[in-house]
């Protein structure tokens, strides 16, 4: 129960993995009562501290936003000089879980070649639009030339990668620390604003 409205809060620390597992652990989906945004977090590790999830995702709730957690299961390896994002790759089953709901928020961390390239990898698989939360700064321009769709910035044609598209970001939120509130207000904007447009858009079509 958050305040006069009912929503399903599933942020246990029991071990699990799959739907209904505490947030904790990896490859765990703790679903909203309607599929209304979906916040996607690494799986956790030395790298990876999943603790800002789940502040951000009370304060959206606060706010009445029907928010699910989804914990990816891959994403926790050394990265490698390849793709540079260690082992890091969706599921099919991840991909439809995504694409369950109107917007994805992804948390990420401080190292803009892997923000850039998990945010890629992400929206190359699930048509979603997207709000990028990560410690270092990103812009729309970095995302575009990375070939991803963004709100403000598009690629060329040709170099288009991605089924999804960013619709903002907000940066300086660190892993591990509490989520400043200036910036969790800011979240909070940017995913009802862009739920908004997505109603307005789906209205006019």
């Amino acid at each position: 129960m958050i305040d006069r409205e009912t929503q399903v809060v599933d942020c246990r620390c029991g071990a699990g993995l799959g739907k209904g597992g505490g947030l904790a652990q990896r490859g765990t989906l703790s679903e909203a009562g309607r599929a209304e945004v979906v916040a996607i977090a690494m799986s956790p590790g030395q790298r990876h501290i999943t603790r800002p999830v789940c502040e951000i995702t009370y304060g959206m709730r606060k706010e009445n936003i029907q928010v699910s957690v989804l914990v990816l299961y891959s994403g926790s390896g050394i990265p490698e000089s390849g793709m540079r994002t260690g082992s890091f790759v969706l599921s099919p089953v991840e991909v439809a879980q995504i694409e369950m709901h109107k917007l994805a928020v992804i948390h990420l961390g401080n190292i803009k070649d892997h923000v850039v390239r998990k945010t890629r990898e992400i929206l190359s698989q699930a048509n979603i639009p997207a709000i990028v939360v990560s410690q270092i700064p990103v812009d729309f321009e970095d995302f575009a030339e990375a070939g991803i769709k963004t709100r403000l910035v598009m690629p060329r044609d040709e170099n288009i990668r991605t089924k999804g598209i960013v619709m903002n970001m907000v940066s300086g939120v660190t892993r591990g620390d509490s989520c400043p509130r200036d910036k969790l207000n800011l979240i909070i904007k940017y995913v009802k604003t862009t739920l908004d447009q997505l109603e307005d858009h789906k209205g006019v079509a």
